[in-house]
């Protein structure tokens, strides 16, 4: 408990960096996500080959790519937009096919009768199928953001700024207080990122509570 009085603007401070560099990637990730994904169900054909194909990015190592963004994007070693570059990667690799499953959640007769209604593709996108699909891409937006507080906590190990260097200074200290200070922060971050998510996902689909009744 003194270690967490003793540096409280310290917690602060990291938990705020490692916010941003956690959440921008979600908003990034999602915008990229979407025209990907609804391309994806637009076109069958190419279905697999781009979830299959983002998927595959998933399984780059963190550290590694943390290290060759800077040989993309011209940026120092310390920058933190190689952490939120690397982030955007992984969070639309989660995402493009949970957009694909929400959209292709969407019932034919819902579209058929907005396409009756003379709506164009993208108004029937923004207007019926993205609406409906929310349920869907807000779960994928959950678990995406869950594993972006965890993976963002490695890059402490280049030395950029974040919840997670109580995790290697503690352990490089052999100081578990610290260490468990590390967990805990960034298991409350993740909380508050799924508790503002599912927030969100209420705002955006108030039909749902009139359904649920």
């Amino acid at each position: 408990m003194n270690f967490v009085q003793d540096n409280w603007s310290d917690i602060l401070q990291r938990a705020w960096q490692h916010t941003l560099l956690a959440g921008l990637p979600l908003i990034f990730g999602l915008v990229l996500a979407l025209p990907l994904g609804w391309l994806a169900v637009s076109r069958p054909r190419w279905r697999n080959v781009m979830v299959a194909g983002s998927g595959l990015l998933y399984t780059i190592p963190s550290l590694a790519l943390f290290i060759i963004m800077p040989l993309f994007l011209g940026t120092g070693i310390l920058s933190p937009w190689n952490v939120i570059a690397a982030m955007t990667v992984y969070t639309l690799a989660l995402l493009v096919r949970t957009v694909a499953d929400g959209l292709d959640a969407v019932p034919s007769s819902v579209t058929a009768s907005a396409t009756a209604m003379g709506m164009k593709p993208l108004q029937r996108l923004l207007k019926v199928q993205l609406p409906l699909a929310v349920p869907v891409i807000a779960s994928g937006l959950r678990v995406a953001a869950v594993s972006n507080v965890s993976i963002v906590s490695v890059a402490s190990l280049i030395g950029v700024s974040q919840l997670g260097y109580y995790l290697t200074h503690g352990r490089q200290l052999d100081y578990s207080t610290e260490i468990w200070v590390g967990i805990v922060a960034c298991l409350v971050l993740a909380l508050i990122f799924d508790l503002v998510i599912q927030m969100v996902a209420r705002m955006l689909t108030p039909w749902r509570k009139v359904v649920t009744k």
